[in-house]
């Protein structure tokens, strides 16, 4: 009997540190997304070397007077942009959600404001909303396409860039319902808490 009583509380010791190293080992697995973050501040650099070529594109074709491929160039140029904000966004606001905190931006005063202040709730919004932007854009480049080729004809990528993107649209607009009902749901939830705490120190007082 004595001896059992002396094991059960080092079974509880042991079973207290397994489960604590588990847990670091856990808590410590987020920093495996640190690679994908460097790969998407990589990809950066490649954008950027798109931009310049499109950029170059744009420069050789209004020096050789063809002004009708302005608009699509610039477009293009456009489109790498917003790609470049999306990426930024990303790294980020999921760095900060999921990995740490990038003391050295709160640091900075040219640190951007929206730092610190997106969820993962609004970075799906801020993502979907890029998305529909981007799609917009390549859209507009079909639309400028067709209209200055009367002999050219409405295809099949055509048709599915459209269904896509309408299908970006009604995905942000049920994201945002979601939010708004949730945070509906937690304003109440607050309110029933101060409303039962207030109750409370109202019956103790009486």
């Amino acid at each position: 009997m004595a001896s059992l009583l002396v094991r059960k509380p080092k079974g509880k010791y042991v079973s207290k540190r397994t489960s604590t190293k588990f847990e670091n080992l856990l808590f410590w697995s987020r920093w495996l997304l640190s690679p994908l973050y460097l790969g998407l501040v990589l990809v950066l650099i490649l954008v950027i070397i798109r931009f310049g070529q499109h950029f170059v594109t744009l420069v050789e074709n209004m020096i050789a007077g063809h002004d009708e491929s302005f608009v699509t160039d610039l477009l293009a140029l456009l489109d790498l942009v917003l790609l470049s904000n999306l990426i930024l966004i990303i790294v980020f606001a999921g760095y900060e959600n999921f990995v740490s905190r990038i003391d050295a931006a709160h640091q900075s005063v040219d640190r951007p404001h929206w730092m610190g202040t997106i969820d993962f709730s609004g970075l799906k919004i801020k993502l979907i909303g890029s998305l529909v932007a981007i799609s917009v854009i390549e859209l507009l480049k079909d639309f400028i396409h067709l209209g200055e080729d009367p002999a050219a004809k409405v295809g099949d990528g055509v048709v599915w860039r459209v269904v896509i993107h309408l299908t970006f649209v009604v995905s942000g607009v049920l994201f945002a319902v979601m939010d708004v009902v949730g945070d509906r749901h937690k304003s109440e939830a607050t309110d029933l808490k101060k409303d039962g705490s207030l109750r409370k120190s109202a019956a103790a007082k009486h």
